[in-house]
């Protein structure tokens, strides 16, 4: 989304937008909302301005806690719960806690999170409630065989919890390779295939893999596996996965390209074949998603930068509903409308 010679957005496109800030005053972004006990959660990053220059690795994206925020339905008040947990408390993370997600099983709520270690390497964690709402307690060291950033749990109609992440560039999704990392791998180009998010089944404890990182492939209508150069298409960071009439939806960022896609298969593991655009892009670099159903209706929660009048890294969290097609593909949604 473009702005003006002053850096600021059009004047007019603000006014545009079908969704207000749900929060406004701190910084959101990257919303996880789930339905927990009734009322929906929502589980963003919260923004701050750190004084970091801002490069394409994303170290303007200073993060270092969690805020939670509680809503009667996806059109009422979001109320912020507080921070529920900080960098500090988390004994093997340095710094950049960056977009999260929650689950709940057998009433124990789960908050993953991506963080740098000391040595630069974003690895994933959990931390524990019996409260949707928090606080959270950390567990002392990452998940095993975690990498890379952008958690998101997907819980199955058998009660199976999926974990789907993974982001390139700053998300360092590029440097590994069969879930082994090396600096000298570098993200596919031309008529490669295009990197996959990855996929793992949780422990029923909710805390570890119960297997080996896999690769989510996302196929075009032939068959064929998404170029690295088709860079409207293919996958850049901020997975989700729902389940709906009975089909399995990947939906994620396109990066670069600021578009939010869907693709859709016959089963968590795939292969999932691309289906079109989910979201038009947003005002701010960055686009990231959850998707919720909330008593038989659907909606999408997303971010812009709207409420900073266009800096990227000061983002606010927004949401809509979201129309599935008897066809069962996804009514793209315009966040400033159609046209």
């Amino acid at each position: 989304m473009s702005t003006n010679p002053t850096g600021r957005p059009p004047a007019d496109l603000i006014a545009k937008a079908i969704s207000a800030p749900l929060v406004r005053h701190v910084y959101t972004a990257d919303p996880s909302a789930h339905v927990f006990e009734g009322r929906v959660y929502i589980y963003p990053s919260h923004d701050i301005e750190a004084g970091v220059p801002a490069n394409d690795l994303g170290d303007q994206y200073a993060m270092e806690d969690y805020h939670v925020f509680r809503q009667d339905s996806p059109d009422s008040e979001a109320v912020d719960c507080g921070c529920v947990l900080h960098v500090r408390d988390v004994p093997w993370a340095d710094r950049q806690m960056w977009a999260p997600d929650a689950a709940e099983r057998d009433g124990r709520y789960y908050l993953y999170f991506p963080a740098k270690r000391a040595d630069g390497l974003f690895q994933i964690g959990v931390a524990c409630s019996d409260r949707p709402e928090g606080p959270f307690i950390a567990e002392p060291e990452p998940i095993r065989g975690s990498y890379s950033i952008d958690p998101a749990v997907f819980r199955d109609v058998d009660d199976a919890h999926y974990m789907v992440f993974g982001g390139v560039w700053g998300g360092q999704l590029q440097q590994y390779r069969d879930n082994q990392h090396s600096p000298l791998h570098a993200e596919p180009m031309g008529a490669a295939a295009a990197l996959g998010p990855r996929i793992a089944r949780l422990t029923e404890d909710m805390l570890q893999f119960a297997e080996a990182p896999r690769e989510l492939r996302i196929l075009d209508a032939d068959g064929r596996a998404l170029r690295a150069d088709d860079h409207a298409r293919r996958y850049f960071e901020g997975p989700w996965m729902h389940r709906h009439g009975g089909r399995y939806y990947l939906s994620y960022s396109t990066g670069n390209t600021h578009t939010l896609c869907y693709a859709i298969g016959d089963s968590p593991y795939g292969p999932f074949t691309w289906q079109g655009v989910l979201m038009t892009p947003v005002l701010g670099w960055t686009t990231h998603h959850s998707i919720v159903e909330f008593e038989g209706r659907w909606w999408l929660y997303y971010h812009d930068a709207s409420l900073s009048e266009g800096v990227d890294h000061l983002r606010c969290i927004k949401c809509t509903e979201l129309e599935h097609l008897p066809d069962g593909r996804i009514r793209t949604v315009h966040p400033y409308g159609p046209g």
